[in-house]
């Protein structure tokens, strides 16, 4: 009844929803026979199955490759997010991690529901790991290593200042950022990226996370996981978690948009970043997810909805994005659309509005430069849902199909 009242709220969703559905049932059929793969492609789809759609869309050999170093990745994470693993037990796991990806025995049982599973069967991932070419496995290792002693570092370590906050980030991120660089470069379809925008694209992601999953992080389970760097909560509140109670409402807020505002100085490089790609496949593997952060940054943006809940773009918002997302020039109108409904939110006395503002300034003009956006219709971000009345009958012709076939198979059974 939900998807019902969405569709019907948002008629334009209804396409690109079946699209994305039927997409995500061919990938599913695009699962290799070999145990080893199956194993790890099934996986994937449980652990991101945005993040499975996305992937499908490149080469089969870069393809493997990405897999295998999201899934190397997530175990490292998995370590990592499970607080009941004695810090002494945890930091030798994650400063070794690079090195037990060779070992077709290794596993170590931690983490939760498919975690648990990915963490315990890992030796499977590491059988596939060993049937990449050497560039890739170089990579994976090298980002695979220096992103374990990064969160060893932090284990022992509170993210202070805004400067620790960028380089936790990097490590668990903009690392990622790097590593995707070096394996496009492996494929030879990129050339190699500059750190600096690698990190970025990594890092802005991370940092869209971060500020989405406050209530969670901070409500874990045995010990709160705390993320938002103190030099910035502590001009709202005395203790992080402060932010969650109601009482607190208005700087909670504040202190929200601050950490947004934070967030958007990323967003040029990304579109450089963006700009620079040649193959398709990569491209829209990189802007996708892109644009949902940026989408998310404005849902998230003086929604106090961040301290009682979970705030995302809705599921037709998102095919909507995945369906469209086929050109730079799609990239610039709906970063520009995101940001326009950003900056419609912004309250000119907050105190971060002035930098918010001037930053949201600085994403428009470059896609202004871009000279794309008079080209294209705003599709992204509508302020008042467009009813398409032709739609709507369609999907109450379906729906009556639906029920008429339903009653005729009762009535069968009686």
């Amino acid at each position: 009844m939900g998807s019902l009242k969405a569709i019907l709220k948002h008629p334009d969703d209804f396409y690109p929803m079946l699209k994305l559905k039927m997409a995500a049932r061919h990938a599913e059929k695009q699962i290799p026979p070999e145990p080893h793969w199956a194993f790890c492609y099934t996986m994937l789809h449980k652990v991101s199955r945005s993040f499975a759609l996305v992937i499908q869309q490149l080469g089969t050999e870069l393809r493997n490759a990405v897999c295998i170093f999201y899934l190397v990745l997530r175990a490292l994470d998995t370590v990592e997010d499970d607080t009941s693993i004695p810090t002494e037990v945890k930091v030798p796991i994650l400063i070794a991690f690079h090195r037990h990806i060779y070992d077709r025995n290794w596993h170590f049982s931690c983490g939760t529901k498919d975690y648990k599973v990915l963490m315990d069967q890992f030796h499977d991932v590491s059988t596939a790991f060993l049937e990449l070419g050497r560039s890739y496995q170089e990579a994976i290792e090298d980002i695979t290593m220096r992103m374990g002693a990064g969160m060893a570092k932090f284990i022992c370590k509170e993210v202070e200042t805004i400067d620790d906050y960028d380089e936790y980030c990097h490590y668990v991120a903009g690392l990622v950022g790097l590593g995707l660089s070096k394996l496009f470069h492996a494929s030879g379809k990129e050339t190699l990226a500059s750190d600096s925008i690698s990190n970025s694209m990594g890092l802005f992601l991370q940092k869209t996370n971060i500020i989405r999953d406050y209530l969670e992080d901070i409500n874990e389970i045995p010990k709160s996981r705390m993320f938002w760097p103190r030099q910035i909560w502590s001009k709202y509140v005395n203790k992080l978690e402060d932010l969650k109670y109601e009482e607190n409402s208005v700087k909670a807020v504040q202190c929200l948009n601050d950490m947004v505002t934070n967030a958007l100085i990323h967003v040029e490089e990304c579109l450089t970043y963006m700009y620079n790609l040649r193959d398709p496949a990569n491209f829209r593997f990189c802007a996708i997810p892109q644009i949902m952060a940026i989408g998310t940054l404005a849902l998230c943006y003086n929604n106090v909805e961040v301290f009682r809940g979970v705030v995302k773009m809705r599921r037709g918002l998102t095919a909507k994005v995945i369906d469209r997302t086929k050109t730079m020039s799609d990239v610039y109108g709906a970063f520009f659309d995101f940001s326009c409904m950003l900056k419609s939110k912004v309250d000119k006395n907050d105190p971060s509005a002035t930098k918010t503002l001037s930053r949201i300034e600085a994403i428009q003009k470059t896609c202004r430069e871009s000279g794309t956006l008079s080209k294209r219709g705003s599709y992204i971000i509508t302020s008042e849902p467009r009813y398409n009345s032709a739609l709507i009958v369609l999907i109450f012709i379906v729906l009556a199909i639906l029920l008429a076939y339903i009653s005729a198979n009762r009535s069968n059974n009686i």
